[in-house]
């Protein structure tokens, strides 16, 4: 059999590309982390400081409105089930109406609005829970809930408030989210709309 030759001119480009690619070849793998003692990490885009970016600004976290948990997140799981979220708006003022603009109620636009309050205060929820909107893995499912009178079928329309904001907030693929939305003669409160959600949590 032929023996294999030995170039020392082509180790030493081998070592010398090995040298150039590993800075590389670690900026790509460490991208988007930040290491922390114990070899633990956190992503390098907070979604708190991604908020401040868009000016968005979450309300107090909302306490329960009757006998219920905000949320629940059963033992040893990680899918937190939300609650059902009212419009409450950041200075505390709660939206109430009902949609149908042709009978003297909301358009689709102020409902448009309410519906995307009901998100911020969703996010304000798990950010109070988490600790760390990062720990946030996938929003699995929204599903919203508008007051509307019986001649009104733009639920979905108003819907996308809600839907939008978290998309604003986690984005693809984080936020993109499975849903439904149905009209209802009467919500507590007077609500126009009520959100309630289904996320998956990362492990603390």
């Amino acid at each position: 059999f032929p023996s294999a030759s030995f170039s020392p001119q082509a180790s030493s480009i081998t070592m010398l590309n090995a040298t150039l690619l590993r800075p590389l070849l670690s900026s790509r793998q460490a991208a988007g982390r930040i290491f922390c003692s114990g070899g633990k990490y956190r992503r390098n885009i907070h979604i708190e400081k991604k908020i401040e970016g868009l000016g968005l600004e979450l309300p107090a976290a909302p306490l329960p409105k009757a006998n219920y948990n905000i949320v629940c997140l059963p033992p040893g799981e990680n899918v937190m089930y939300v609650s059902g979220h009212l419009p409450i708006k950041a200075d505390g003022e709660l939206i109430t109406g009902t949609l149908g603009p042709d009978n003297g109620g909301l358009t689709v636009e102020e409902g448009y609005e309410a519906a995307r309050h009901c998100g911020l205060n969703i996010i304000a929820t798990l950010k109070k829970q988490l600790g760390d909107l990062d720990r946030v893995e996938q929003v699995v499912k929204v599903f919203g809930i508008v007051s509307s009178h019986t001649d009104f079928k733009h639920q979905h329309l108003v819907m996308d408030g809600c839907s939008d904001v978290i998309m604003e907030v986690f984005d693809k693929p984080i936020g993109y989210h499975a849903r439904s939305a149905i009209g209802t003669n009467t919500l507590p409160l007077n609500a126009p709309v009520e959100v309630e959600a289904i996320v998956k949590i990362k492990p603390e």
